[in-house]
């Protein structure tokens, strides 16, 4: 694909700019507005836009006679991760969506997921094969559960649906189709992975249907474990594979023939033997082949990452099962764990690049700049804006990008000014925060949004720690003696990230009228604090472990008084709240016990996530989380505030930690939180500047003594 921008000159100076579909036009668009007019186009939460560079009609920088021509090195940008349909979008009405093709179309952006409404799909279709309705109030996940329902890991978990919300999400799916169309993408429509009701099996006691493992429940509880998998080599895989792909045309009135289908994500097939993988393979791909002729597979390449089961001659077989030319696989992490790196790029079959770069919507500056491609695979957006520019770019450059003067070109749009220090600034920040070259996981564990359910006496502190050489002189990685706690990931001289906050703090009154500056401020505090919130958790686990109840009552109070200080920064910009979340829930509700069912859904995913019992917290506990105020100072500090009491308790009492009371007390906590009804802010309070200045004087001044690393 191409897109040409032409400057054709009269007594008006109209800019033309030509291109071969809507997304080429405005991502044509979107470049002139960048590179001529120094405009800066971002999602809402991360500071909207910045216009006020560009000048107005009549006074628009001309292009060269000979006009400017660009072209796509690669067909496809791909956007949009399995679950983001879950932890960013799963509140949004139109209005967000429609926000959020125009961006998508700015961005150049023409592959996108498209899984919104499928439930009322299924529901049609399943009515077919004589499931009832009542039946699959069993089947599918509550409103922020659905990804994962979708493939096949849960059922039940926040459900029922109600049929106004299927009703309601298949109106919605079908105005994001239509936009998605007009502008010329290519929405990826789901397909069947053999993700069946239980109830099918009663219908027909003689399919091959398996009943699968437990996926993170605390006891494989089967009210919410161990889905069932109709095998693809049943000739009822097809009927329902079939049924599914022309229910959808029926429904839509067109199709871009490009499915997404991903039966084996975390679902590991029966035998190793590649004949019967291949066969498996095969029959998936008939099942969309027969709904649809001109039918091509999009898989998400996740299974291939780290599981063992996919040795060569397994990827081998399922990828050499489909026809040449009809599979297209997602590398979907090939920022940190490349698979075309080690498969011979997939043994031949044609993939997309993918930067998965943020799990679960955490809130984490964090990126790897130097190494990025053409497809979006994060599991949450509105988070790290410089990553998501910088990677829609790529969909249009031929070569290699100069990245320091990159940063210096979106620095100076994104705030609409040149101010020398905040080009140091970010100079610093490219070279700390965005240049995570480890090879970890970059999983947000923060204490305060992942706070340690363990004994304090299982926690290394530096006294039980022994330091390993570094070949960088500066850097010294801490060797852990024990899993019992995992130190959050730190991979940047913290005493280099805080002298960029203090150049931002400085800055501040040339910049107060940017939001986007606001928000990277807020940001950028946030970052610091929280590092230095996980060096003071262990600082007050040291002095428990010397008995030295003072200094953990003090300490202690200063970690909880951090917690407050933080909500209150958060507070200060609409990108940081935790009210538009939960209100967003509330008002797609069509009553009062909607209203309740969906609010749970919302607090749940952001904290406890999936079941429990009294004692054993779920294990997808905080997976979720989000540093967003309300979130601190309702639930992340009150936490941490049991913990604290039960450290202050063992030592007043002289005996050990009391684990089990500390977790029975938190749970419970949790539990409560999750079904409370409080409401909270979903616009902004307070001066951005001035409470990061504040908070840099009481936490941060003294800088140098917080210089540390832990892995």
């Amino acid at each position: 694909m191409l897109f040409k921008t032409y400057g054709h000159w009269s007594s008006t100076f109209t800019i033309q700019i030509s291109g071969t579909s809507g997304v080429e036009l405005l991502s044509g668009l979107h470049w002139y507005l960048k590179y001529w007019c120094g405009a800066h186009i971002s999602w809402g939460k991360t500071g909207g836009t910045q216009l006020s560079s560009v000048p107005k009609p009549g006074s628009l920088p001309r292009i060269r006679d000979a006009g400017i021509t660009m072209k796509r090195p690669t067909p496809w940008s791909y956007y949009q991760n399995a679950v983001s349909s879950s932890y960013t979008f799963a509140w949004w009405d139109w209005e967000r969506w429609e926000k959020e093709i125009d961006w998508m179309a700015l961005q150049g952006i023409n592959l996108p997921l498209a899984f919104t409404g499928q439930e009322a799909i299924w529901q049609k279709v399943f009515q077919n094969f004589n499931i009832s309705a009542r039946d699959l109030s069993d089947f599918f996940g509550g409103p922020a559960f659905l990804a994962w329902s979708r493939m096949g890991n849960l059922h039940g978990w926040g459900g029922p649906l109600p049929q106004s919300w299927l009703d309601q999400q298949l109106t919605l799916q079908k105005k994001i189709l239509g936009r998605m169309y007009e502008f010329g993408m290519t929405p990826v429509l789901p397909a069947f992975s053999g993700n069946v009701p239980a109830a099918l099996q009663r219908v027909y006691p003689s399919a091959k249907i398996t009943r699968l493992g437990n996926w993170f429940t605390v006891r494989s509880d089967p009210r919410w474990c161990c889905t069932y998998l109709l095998d693809a080599t049943d000739p009822l895989f097809i009927e329902i594979g079939r049924a599914f792909i022309r229910k959808q045309l029926e429904e839509y009135g067109r199709t871009s023939h490009i499915y997404n289908c991903d039966t084996f994500d975390e679902n590991t097939p029966p035998t190793d033997d590649p004949e019967y993988i291949s066969s498996l393979a095969a029959a998936i791909f008939r099942g969309m082949e027969s709904g649809d002729d001109d039918a091509v597979w999009l898989m998400q390449g996740w299974m291939f990452t780290d599981d063992p089961f996919w040795k060569p001659p397994q990827m081998k077989a399922l990828l050499h099962s489909v026809p040449v030319g009809k599979l297209v696989v997602l590398d979907l992490y090939a920022e940190v764990k490349p698979v075309w790196a080690t498969s011979q790029q997939f043994y031949g079959v044609p993939y997309i690049w993918c930067m998965l770069h943020n799990f679960a919507g955490n809130m984490e500056m964090y990126g790897v700049v130097d190494s990025v491609g053409v497809g979006m695979s994060m599991e949450g957006i509105e988070q790290n804006p410089i990553v998501y520019e910088l990677m829609s770019e790529m969909a249009f450059r031929q070569d290699k990008v100069d990245l320091k003067a990159w940063i210096h070109l979106y620095v100076q749009r994104r705030y609409g000014s040149l101010v020398p220090s905040i080009q140091d600034a970010w100079n610093i920040l490219y070279h700390t925060v965005y240049n995570c070259t480890d090879g970890l996981n970059d999983k947000n564990r923060d204490v305060i949004v992942s706070f340690p359910d363990v004994d304090p006496n299982s926690i290394y502190t530096s006294a039980q720690l022994t330091l390993s050489d570094h070949s960088s002189p500066r850097r010294a990685i801490y060797e852990l003696k024990s899993d019992s706690y995992t130190h959050p990931h730190l991979w940047y001289s913290t005493s280099e990230v805080i002298r960029a906050l203090q150049l931002f703090i400085a800055t501040g009154e040339q910049l107060i009228e940017s939001d986007t500056y606001r928000y990277d401020l807020v940001d950028l505090t946030r970052q610091a604090l929280a590092k230095y919130a996980n060096q003071l958790f262990v600082k007050v686990v040291e002095a428990y472990q010397l008995g030295d109840l003072r200094v953990v009552k003090q300490l202690s109070e200063k970690f909880l008084g951090l917690v407050e200080d933080m909500d209150t920064l958060l507070a200060s910009h609409d990108g940081f709240l935790l009210g538009p979340w939960l209100e967003s829930a509330k008002q797609l509700a069509q009553n009062e016990e909607q209203k309740k069912q969906f609010e749970w859904n919302a607090r749940t995913q952001i904290t406890m996530w999936f079941d429990n019992t009294e004692e054993e917290a779920s294990l997808l506990r905080d997976y979720g989380n989000k540093y967003w105020s309300g979130l601190l100072r309702g639930y992340y500090g009150p936490r941490a505030a049991v913990y604290f009491k039960f450290l202050v308790q063992s030592l007043e009492k002289g005996d050990g930690f009391r684990l089990s009371q500390w977790r029975r007390e938190w749970i419970k906590l949790t539990n409560d939180w999750q079904s409370s009804k409080n409401v909270f802010l979903t616009k902004s309070t307070g001066n951005a500047i001035n409470i990061s200045r504040l908070l840099y004087d009481k936490y941060l001044k003294d800088h140098d003594s917080y210089d540390y690393y832990l892995n």
